[in-house]
């Protein structure tokens, strides 16, 4: 099953998957057999970070599918992501090897820097301050890629990316790197299309990955009025025309835009409809009507650190 994922060759000339499992907000007590079932399925592509806070529980179900000879370590592509308390260029390579030793691997396929801005070190990982605001550090988010080059060059991981950037961030980083960022992870779906900034990260080779696919309708913040992306009449049509869900056509969309897409799941069931995407295609006039949806409507906008100089999406156009 595997074999039908195709994927997105990187500016290194490395390939990831263009389709994985995500794993944000998944509890620690459902995600190991969600990684489980998602192996089983034929996903090869795991996204993780430190921050979830699931990272042990993940590396239990990799390991038992590896032991289970099911498949073979270099089968898989394992992502994790550098959490904010950790960017001085000293913590770097640390934070690393607690996710390899919690995800029970030698090596990450592809790690990420997180968010470009950087929060108060040595503490809590979402750290306040007296009058109980986010904490802030001013580690610059260079030099922090710095520490990433150094990492990747000792074979800890193969890969380094960003993740939440907007385009004046990556052209600043593209100014002094020496390796150019593999992908941009960033929240994309129908209601956010990021046309603009997927257009530029392109003309630098540095590939999407979108995140919140589905619009994250169980994200702790929303509220009951919200507009519900999978609920959405237009889609609806688009999914019945081709005896899809609707959550398969917002899958497709990401992926015939050639974006690497991690959907979040612990149900098996939707872990394996959310993979059978591979039996039918958008046309460009679906796709250009899916665009036409974008209304900014962005549904993570970490607004507890809005302040921070280095906020992606306080001032920049994109």
């Amino acid at each position: 099953m595997s074999a039908k994922v195709p994927s997105v060759k990187t500016n290194t000339g490395c390939s990831i998957p263009i389709f994985g499992l995500g794993t944000w907000k998944s509890k620690p007590g459902e995600v190991t057999q969600a990684v489980k079932d998602a192996i089983d399925i034929g996903y090869r592509h795991i996204d993780c970070a430190h921050v979830y806070g699931n990272e042990k529980e993940v590396g239990e179900g990799i390991k038992a599918k590896i032991d289970e000879g099911v498949v073979k370590r270099e089968d898989l592509f394992i992502t994790s992501k550098l959490w904010n308390t950790f960017h001085a260029p000293e913590l770097v390579e640390a934070a690393l090897k607690t996710t390899l030793s919690n995800l029970g691997l030698e090596h990450l396929d592809l790690y990420l820097v997180h968010w470009p801005f950087a929060l108060k070190e040595g503490g809590e990982l979402f750290p306040v301050d007296e009058s109980g605001k986010t904490a802030y550090s001013d580690v610059d988010y260079v030099d922090t890629w710095k520490a990433m080059e150094e990492v990747c060059k000792k074979g800890l991981t193969k890969l380094i990316g960003v993740s939440n950037f907007n385009k004046p961030q990556i052209e600043r980083l593209l100014e002094s790197a020496t390796i150019i960022p593999a992908t941009n992870q960033i929240e994309c779906h129908p209601y956010l299309a990021q046309l603009k900034l997927s257009e530029f990260c392109k003309t630098k080779g540095i590939t999407i990955t979108a995140y919140s696919p589905l619009g994250s309708p169980d994200r702790p913040w929303a509220k009951p009025d919200d507009p519900l992306l999978l609920e959405d009449e237009k889609i609806k049509k688009i999914a019945e025309k081709y005896k899809k869900t609707p959550a398969q056509v917002v899958l497709k969309y990401q992926v015939q835009r050639g974006h690497i897409t991690i959907p979040k799941s612990v149900t098996k069931s939707r872990i394996q409809e959310n993979f059978q995407i591979w039996d039918f295609e958008l046309t460009p006039e679906d796709i250009e009507l899916i665009n036409s949806f974008d209304c900014n409507g962005r549904i993570c906008p970490y607004v507890d650190a809005v302040t921070h100089k280095d906020h992606p999406f306080a001032n920049a156009e994109f």
